[in-house]
This record gives C-alpha cells, sequence and structure tokens, in this order.
C-alpha cells in the first residue's frame, strides 16, 4: 500500500472535515465541506487560506549563489534586491520546463526557491547535480519550514490583526518582509497562485504553523482545498506543471515559451552567461516575437502557444479535447472545467459585487500560433463539437482589492439621452453648463487639491481673440536670438509673452521661464526630452543615449504620474542592463511618516546611484522637499545630476510661506498653472541657469523641446488668461500663501478633533502645504468620495503609500485653495470639518446645510474686482 506524505497541518484538515485525496504523494485537501464552489467564491469575495507546505522549498546560500541561481534558472536573479521575489523556470538543455518557480531574496546572502509538490525529487537532483561548479550550497527546508497561503480581499487586513503591523509589504507585487507572530518570525510574501490583486504567501517554522492557521480561520479567512486552488489558477491563466509545462499530450516537450508567462520568467541578460538552455530558448523567442507581431509566415521556432478559452455553447471541456479552427485540428485543452464567479451590478467604480453566483466552462490550451485572440473555434466533447472563442482573459487583477472575472462578450453600454435635433442639443448643451456652472459656485464647497477657479477676468480674457489664433515664433541666433514670427497679426500675443514671462520671473525669482507648454505633463516631457538630447550633445551621428539613472518620489508615496517610467518619464528613461529594470530609483521615506522623504536615508541612495537627474515633487504632499539639503550634499560629493522640483501641486505657495526652489538650490521648476496658482490649465517651466553657465545650452535646448519640440498653436487664449491670472498673483500672494498655510492646518485639527482619522505628523497640524489627508477605511476612499459629492462635498478619493492603487483607496485629498478664495477663514473650514464627520462618521445628509453654507461665499477674493475692472470686463463682454 502506498504511503502518503503529510503536512505539518494534516490534523488541521482532518478537524475541519477535509476530503482528502492523493496528491502528487501527498495526502492533501481537495475541498472542505463548504465545497469547491464556494471555497471559490469566498477567495475571490474575502479571504480564503491554503496549506501550500506540500510544495518544496530549498535554500541556496554562498559565495555563488546568486551565479549557480543564474545557471540554473531563466529568470535574472540580479534584479532582486532585498525583499523581493521573483517567478522563475527551471530549465532543461533543451528549452523545455523542468519545473516553474518562486525566487524569494528575504535576506541578503541566501535565497529560498519554491518548487512543485510533484516535482521535489526531481529538482533536488537537478539543481544538486549542478551545484558541484559553483561555491554555494543548497539545504532542503521542505520539513522545517511551513507555507500557508493567504489570498483574497480581506487578506491584507487579517494579516494585519494577526501580525499587528498595519504594515505588511511594500504594496506592490512579489514585495517581501519579515514579521512576527506572538514573537515568532514570520516570512511574508506578496505572491499567489490565484490571481488576487492582494495576496500574501507565508513562511513558518514547522512548529508555528498549526496556531497560525487556527488564528487565520479565527479571524475570518476560509480552509481553501487544492479544488478550488485550481479553479482560481485556471480562471487566472496561470499554468499548471503537467498540463501548461513539461510533456504535450503527444510525449514531446512544451517550449517555455508557449506559457505566456515566459515573457516575465526568461532573461536574456548579458550578465546570466551562458545558462542552461539559453540558445533554445532564444530561439523559442524569436518565434515568440513573431506570433506577437503577427508574423505567422513561419512557425517553427514556437509552433503553437498557450491561450485562454471560453465555451460559447452549453458543455464542459476537460484536458485533452481537441481543438479546431475550419475544421483543422488545430491543438487541444491543457486545463478546463466549470468556474464560478459572483455576477456585478452598475459600471465601473460604482460596480457592486452581488451574491449572484453563475459557473462558466473556460480553460487553457495549447494552440497553433496563428489561432489569434477572438478567433472562433470548436472543442469536441465526447464526439460533438461544441462552439468556443479564444478571449484575451478570463480574468483581471488591475482594480484591487478585488480580482473581476471577465464574461467573454459584455460590452459597457453607455446611455446618452441625446434629441436626433441638433438645435435641441445645442440648447441641452448650454442649459446643462449652465446649471453644471451654477452648482459648482453657489452650491458646493470644492475641496480638490488640484483645481481653482478663474477670477472674471482670467475666465474672459482666456476666450478672447487671440484664442482662435496661431503664433509660433523661435529664438534666431542670426538676431541675436530675436523671437521670428511664423504668422502676422501676432504684435499683440508676443507682447503678452514677454510680459508674461517676466512676471513669473519675478514670481519664481529665476532668470528663465518657458510659457509655451499648455499642461505640466508637456512640461516635464520638453524637460526630460531636452536633457536626452543634451547629453547627446557631443555625437549626432550615433543612436541617442537615454538618461541614466533618476531619483524620483515613487507613485504609491504620492509622485507625480508624469515622472514616473508609464509617465512621461517612458520614451527617455534607460534599462539597467544588469537588472533589466528601469533606471529609476526612489526617495526613501521616513519609517514613522510615509509622507516624508528620509534625508539622510536620500544621500546613500544617491551615492550609490550617482543620478544624472534629481526629480522632487508630489501630488499628494504635506511636507516641504528637502532641496537645500539634498543641493548641499550633491554638490559636496562633486555629483554632476540636475535638481528639478514639479511644483505643480505647490506652484501658488513659492515663497517665504512655503519654499522658494531656486534659492533652495533647484535648477529646473516644472508646474502647472491651475492649481495653488490662479491661472488657466497651462504648463510651465522654470530654470535659473545663467548664460554664462555650460548648461544653458540645456536651457536653450528646453525650448525647443517646448517649440517645435512639443507644441505649434499653444493656446493663446489661455495665456491671455495666465498673464492676468500672475497679476493677481503677485499682487496678492503674502496674504493668499499665509491663510492658505493656516487655514489648511486649521483645517487638519478641526478634522481630527471631529474624530476623523488625520494622516501625516500632529507635531506640525498634519501638513506644510494645502492639502490634508483623511484615512477613512481600506478600499472605501471611492465610495466616501461619492457620499461627500451627494452632499455637495467635491473631494479626491486617494491611495495612501501602503495601498495597492486608486481603486484600493482608503483616504481622501483635500485642499483648502479654492474655498480660501472664496473668502473660506477658520470658521468655515471648522463647520464643512463637522460636515465631513457627519457624512463619514454618521452617514447623515448635510446637503441643504452645505449649500447654505456656500451660497455665503461665491464671491472670489484675491483678485482686481473695482470699478475699472469691471468696466473693462462690460468693454470686452461686447464684443461678442
Amino acid at each position: 500500500m502506498k504511503v502518503l506524505k503529510r503536512t505539518i497541518l494534516y490534523d488541521n484538515h482532518v478537524k475541519l472535515g477535509a476530503n482528502l485525496v492523493d496528491f502528487g504523494g501527498w495526502e492533501m485537501p481537495i475541498n472542505y465541506k463548504s465545497g469547491i464552489i464556494d471555497e471559490h467564491i469566498y477567495t475571490r469575495k474575502k479571504v480564503g487560506t491554503f496549506d501550500t507546505s506540500h510544495m518544496g522549498r530549498f535554500i541556496i546560500s554562498g559565495r555563488e549563489a546568486a551565479k549557480f541561481l543564474q545557471y540554473v534558472l531563466t529568470n535574472n536573479v540580479f534584479a532582486l534586491d532585498i525583499k523581493q521575489a521573483q517567478y522563475t523556470m527551471i530549465p532543461n538543455e533543451n528549452g523545455g520546463a523542468l519545473d516553474d518557480a518562486y525566487l524569494y531574496r528575504f535576506y541578503e546572502d541566501e535565497y529560498l526557491l519554491v518548487v512543485n509538490a510533484s516535482n521535489i525529487e526531481k529538482d533536488w537532483e537537478h539543481l544538486n547535480k549542478e551545484i558541484g561548479k559553483f561555491d554555494a550550497r543548497i539545504i532542503n527546508k521542505s520539513e522545517e519550514l511551513a507555507m500557508i497561503s493567504v489570498q483574497g480581499p480581506d487578506s491584507k487586513n487579517i494579516l494585519g490583526k494577526l501580525t499587528g503591523s498595519v504594515y505588511l509589504t511594500e504594496p506592490v507585487k512579489n514585495a517581501l518582509d519579515i514579521l512576527n507572530f506572538d514573537g515568532k518570525e514570520v516570512l511574508i510574501a506578496r505572491t499567489g497562485y490565484t490571481g488576487e490583486p492582494l495576496g500574501f504567501e507565508l513562511f513558518i517554522k514547522d512548529a508555528d504553523a498549526a496556531g497560525i492557521w487556527e488564528r487565520l480561520l479565527e479571524y475570518g479567512a476560509m480552509a481553501i482545498g487544492l479544488g478550488a486552488r485550481d479553479t482560481l489558477r485556471l480562471e487566472a491563466s496561470l499554468p499548471l506543471y503537467g498540463h501548461e509545462l513539461g510533456i504535450d499530450i503527444n510525449g514531446n516537450e512544451i517550449p517555455i515559451f508557449s506559457c505566456p508567462l515566459a515573457k516575465f520568467a526568461v532573461s536574456f541578460a548579458k550578465v546570466k552567461g551562458d545558462y542552461i538552455g539559453r540558445r533554445p530558448l532564444e530561439k523559442q523567442y524569436e518565434g515568440f516575437k513573431k506570433l506577437m507581431e503577427r508574423d505567422f509566415s513561419d512557425l517553427s521556432d514556437l509552433p503553437r502557444i498557450i491561450r485562454p478559452i471560453a465555451l460559447i455553447d452549453r458543455g464542459v471541456a476537460r484536458a485533452g479535447c481537441k481543438v479546431f479552427k475550419g475544421g483543422k485540428e488545430v491543438g487541444y485543452i491543457t486545463s478546463a472545467t466549470m468556474v464560478p464567479y459572483l455576477k456585478t451590478e452598475g459600471n465601473g467604480l460604482e460596480s457592486k459585487i452581488t451574491d449572484d453566483k453563475e459557473l462558466r466552462a473556460i480553460g487553457l490550451a495549447l494552440i497553433d500560433g496563428d489561432v489569434v485572440l477572438n478567433d472562433n473555434v470548436e472543442v469536441e466533447i465526447r464526439g460533438k463539437k461544441v462552439k468556443a472563442v479564444i478571449p484575451p482573459y478570463h480574468l483581471k487583477s488591475d482594480a484591487p482589492p478585488f480580482a473581476r472575472p471577465i464574461i467573454h462578450g459584455v460590452e459597457v453600454d453607455y446611455k446618452l439621452n441625446c434629441s436626433e435635433n441638433y438645435k435641441d442639443k445645442a440648447l441641452n448643451l448650454l442649459e446643462k453648463s449652465y446649471s453644471n456652472t451654477l452648482w459648482r459656485k453657489n452650491e458646493t464647497i470644492n475641496l480638490i487639491p488640484s483645481e481653482q477657479s478663474h477670477s472674471s477676468a482670467v475666465r474672459l480674457l482666456s476666450v478672447m481673440d487671440p484664442s482662435f489664433r496661431y503664433a509660433e515664433h523661435k529664438k534666431t541666433k542670426s538676431f541675436y536670438d530675436y523671437d521670428v514670427f511664423y504668422y502676422q497679426g501676432t504684435r499683440f500675443i508676443n507682447e503678452v509673452e514677454h510680459l508674461l514671462v517676466e512676471e513669473l520671473k519675478k514670481y519664481f525669482n529665476c532668470a528663465e521661464v518657458e510659457t509655451r507648454v499648455v499642461s505640466g505633463q508637456m512640461a516635464n516631457s520638453a524637460v526630460f526630452s531636452a536633457l536626452m538630447d543634451f547629453k547627446n550633445r557631443v555625437n549626432r551621428k550615433k543612436e541617442a543615449s537615454r538618461l541614466g539613472y533618476v531619483l524620483n518620489n515613487h507613485i504609491i508615496r504620492g509622485g507625480h504620474l508624469s515622472a514616473q517610467p508609464m509617465g512621461a518619464l517612458h520614451d527617455y528613461i534607460a534599462i539597467d542592463p544588469i537588472t533589466e529594470k528601469t533606471a529609476v530609483v526612489n526617495f526613501p521615506v521616513e519609517k514613522d511618516n510615509s509622507f516624508k522623504i528620509d534625508v539622510e536615508e536620500t544621500k546613500k541612495v544617491i551615492e550609490k546611484y550617482r543620478p544624472e537627474l534629481i526629480i522632487f515633487g508630489k501630488s499628494m504632499v504635506l511636507h516641504k522637499e528637502p532641496v537645500k539639503e539634498i543641493r548641499k550634499f550633491v554638490d559636496e560629493q562633486k555629483i554632476n545630476t540636475v535638481i528639478m522640483y514639479d511644483m505643480a501641486h505647490v506652484l501658488g505657495l513659492v515663497g517665504d510661506y512655503f519654499q522658494n526652489p531656486f534659492t533652495e538650490g533647484a535648477e529646473i521648476v516644472t508646474g502647472s498653472t491651475h492649481k495653488t496658482f490662479f491661472g488657466t490649465q497651462r504648463g510651465i517651466i522654470a530654470g535659473n541657469y545663467d548664460k554664462d553657465d555650460y548648461k544653458y545650452s540645456l536651457w536653450e535646448t528646453i525650448e525647443t523641446r517646448a517649440f517645435p519640440g512639443s507644441v505649434s498653436n499653444h493656446h493663446l487664449g489661455t495665456m491671455l488668461g495666465l498673464l492676468m491670472a500672475a497679476y493677481e498673483m503677485n499682487n496678492f500672494k503674502d496674504e493668499y500663501q499665509k491663510n492658505i498655510i493656516q487655514n489648511a492646518k486649521y483645517f487638519a485639527i478641526c478634522l481630527k478633533n471631529a474624530g476623523l482619522d488625520v494622516a501625516g505628523d500632529p507635531s506640525i497640524s498634519y501638513t506644510e502645504t494645502h492639502q490634508v489627508i483623511v484615512k477613512v477605511g481600506y478600499g472605501t476612499g471611492s465610495d466616501i468620495a461619492n457620499s461627500l459629492e451627494n452632499n455637495n462635498i467635491i473631494v479626491n478619493y486617494q491611495a495612501t503609500p501602503e495601498e495597492e492603487g486608486f481603486t484600493a483607496s482608503g483616504a481622501i485629498r483635500l485642499g483648502v485653495s479654492e474655498m480660501t478664495r472664496f473668502g473660506f477663514g477658520q470658521k468655515e473650514f471648522e463647520q464643512t470639518a463637522e460636515y465631513i464627520a457627519d457624512v463619514v462618521l454618521r452617514n447623515k445628509n448635510v446637503k441643504e446645510e452645505v449649500k447654505k453654507l456656500r451660497g455665503n461665499f461665491t464671491n472670489l477674493k484675491y483678485c482686481f474686482s473695482d470699478d475699472d475692472i469691471n468696466k473693462n470686463l462690460e468693454k470686452l463682454m461686447s464684443t461678442f
């Protein structure tokens, strides 16, 4: 009789009434009393806990541990920093997979490799055979180190209770950390095999496993068996060794690149050297590229690929079923079954997951490479061909905390109530615009930090002639840098532009300002483009080198989108050839205040990476940026870097009440001109380079990247409005800025006193800017923001540095700038704090009270409004 192995949690499974089966030589729970369907659903809606201690766990250490792993694994081990993990494959010489695996680096000097349970002996033998060539050691910890997976939208909350820690890991996939449970060490990883955006795996000593398992169940997790684990991974289109990897049904080896995850698991970095299977993998990769480019002329390098498949007609496919297209056999099902899901109601962020269950027949198939997404195919089930389709995916995990099933054929229908008569459409637009403007101006309290109302003069000037004209121009060396305009009728706008530049130079106390860019994002793009061009100025005959390392604020800590590799920086940043990651590093933050840069740790990062560009600035900003301290440090270390400050959110606070960026050492300031600044929606670039400075040519390049690099028509009307806004700002800024800072601090204290959880440092009244952050509960930010809007209080929902993204937001972001301009003082902000608390904490309806309060504050302050101004505004109106 075959003796099955048991994990340390076997008795716990028996106590729960598990249905135990033979799984790769292990006696494991296929399901518990609730059954596979309910276990699947509970994981997707709440949280499931899985015993994964049957998997193999090998510790690799020694002087050449990384070198050994580079040789026996497909991924780039050098990409792993401390407390990071990566998916990888164990290849053979033919480019097939001996196994797929996960590599973890919890400690500086050792790695943890997790392999599939059915392959432990095979993998152990293979790795031990190869390690003899290296100064490294491998230890099998499978029987000493238990492994528990905790997956689902409530997983973070439950693990927070377990460990007593609000912070588990960095809120990104594959992040690791080391925590404790009742004084016992717990290794925690943001990894898993379910497709959940919130999922963790725990590594603990065997002796501690049962206690942790029971505590997880007490806190609300459901025990999940291998049956639901399989339906969950199938829904997420994750491969299973022996099905999507290994040997196919004809006894042939499945190429690693037939599995789409290979693009994340395989590296061809030079630093990996000639590792096992590299050459066949490179050949497979060429075939994979052809398939992605829809070049089907030669499929010999990679004949088939794993694709999701969904049945359209009734039926249940199983592994081994043949797949046909146009009567021709094109492959077979590798995994398939009926998978449950919960229906949703509503659209977008307002959609709600219901308790209404459904089943769908889905799977994965190994099919010919020229069968593409959305192709109609047929699956042969018991001799009958059933209609099916090749969808792009069955599940998406890009809106945490929930993984959401994607049902083939569902389309969003935006229903708009429009007349067929165009005059009726025009009248409807005019009426709704009028109503919306009155609602925003007279009835709502606007606390969005990135918005600013315009004065009557700014609004009216923005739609005057020359708002529909052109005025392209460029400095010309032959005319001593005198601007040459390419259009006639531009004398007035030429004067306006020069006046605007002078006012902004006065405001920033700097040497140069470029005003033609029409957004903050465009301003940053122009600077990045100019920096790259400046870097390559010596040799124009070779392909331009991208920017080296850049230091910025990470987006999860409030950094500007445009300063991220996925934002405006995208086309200008290099890839580090060692790590194969974008050459971006982030400002470290203080341990007890994730909203504030840790200066001393930043100095260490700068010493290590010597960045070519340092970008200060945030969209979630409570503190001053340490420009002065970092300028002093880079000068002392003689690091040739450019210090840039994206001041979009705090552009209207430049001065003694907040920061003087150029005095503190910034070289370039960018920003949008409509947040705390009074202006129209445009962008600016300011620089402080002396004409004798060798970097002045960088400034000249910035000007060329504005025009002709970024704009042709540069929205002349809004430039006219911006000039008036600059006059207003320079005239009223001292009083305005003082009141902004005072109101924000007082507002934060009032919110705290009203019972709300205000983020930040209480010793400085929580903020040094116009912003206040209020935590309202993980994943509830958008609902709270919507409730506040229903009560005429307009705010942003906001993800804090501990959260995974905007859909998981647990905070609201508030700003005092617009309401300060409408005359709100301490009394009004105190009343507003009470209204917010009434809505957030007590679910009260305060709409009429808000409307009444706002009705007393409809006249904009800090702008020109005397009789002379009004007479001239009336004169302008007469031109319509």
